[in-house]
Parts: C-alpha cells; sequence; structure tokens
C-alpha cells in the first residue's frame, strides 16, 4: 500500500513538473532559459521508460511517461516557437 503511494506521488510530481516551465514561456513568449539539449535527453529518457513500462506492464509508469513525454513535446514546440524569435 505503502509504496503504491509512493510510487503514485512520484508518478504525479513527474508527470506535472513541466507545467511550470509551459506557463511561464507562454506568459513570456521567450525559451531563453530552456535547454534544448537537456529537452531532447530527458524525451529520449522517457521514451524509455515508456518501453519500459510496456514491457513490465505497468501502467502507472507507462501513464506518467507518456504524460510527461507530451509535456515535453508542448515545450519543445514551444522552445522552436519562440526561439527563432528575437
Amino acid at each position: 500500500m505503502i509504496s503504491t503511494l509512493i510510487g503514485l506521488s512520484a508518478a504525479t510530481l513527474t508527470m506535472f513538473s513541466f507545467i511550470p516551465q509551459i506557463a511561464r514561456a507562454l506568459r513570456t513568449k521567450s525559451v531563453k532559459d530552456v535547454s534544448p539539449v537537456t529537452l531532447f535527453q530527458l524525451s529520449l529518457g522517457v521514451c524509455l521508460w515508456i518501453i519500459y513500462g510496456v514491457l513490465r506492464k505497468d501502467p502507472v509508469i507507462i501513464t506518467a511517461n507518456v504524460v510527461t513525454l507530451i509535456s515535453l513535446g508542448i515545450l519543445i514546440f514551444l522552445f522552436f516557437k519562440y526561439g527563432r524569435e528575437k
């Protein structure tokens, strides 16, 4: 029971960890403080977590990382959208 609560808490924190950065990028229309290398490296890691979750048939790992990948995708989109503007 406690391990499930810890896992769900960790998944929730991870899933929504990029929301503040997305909100800031939308508000300021700037991504000057966002590292593209970090975004792509983390995206690759999250993709590997999704594969791991599928292999283990673990819906918590899969769901948390799919949501995280979606938020990373949004941030990558904003990076290309606002990163080109001066």
